[in-house]
This record gives C-alpha cells, structure tokens and sequence, in this order.
C-alpha cells in the first residue's frame, strides 16, 4: 500500500486542500485483487484507493 500511496502523490493524482468550515471529508477504501495466470498460480497482486463518493 505504501508504494501505491507513493506512486500517487509521485504523478500529482491529488493536492491536499483545507476544508470549508462545517463540511466533512469524503472517505475511502483499499481494494485488493489477486491476478493469476491461466494454470491458477498468482501472477501479481494489485490494490487500488477508492473514494467512497456514494457517502456525499
């Protein structure tokens, strides 16, 4: 997850920002995923930061 977060900020996904008085953040999840190859042995391991946008 580390190197995820690292390669985020790395590519300028994202800038932080203040929050407006009396708004609240928006909050997120890790998904994992486990990619395999075709004889079913696992190939890579993958994980994505998701925003919770359904939560606005």
């Amino acid at each position: 997850m580390a190197d995820e977060i690292r390669a985020l900020e790395d590519t300028g996904t994202w800038t932080l920002q203040s929050l407006p008085p009396g708004k609240k953040p928006i909050g997120c999840k890790w998904v994992f995923k486990i990619k395999r190859r075709v004889d079913g042995t696992v190939e890579r391991y993958k994980a994505r930061l998701v925003a919770k946008g359904f939560t606005q």
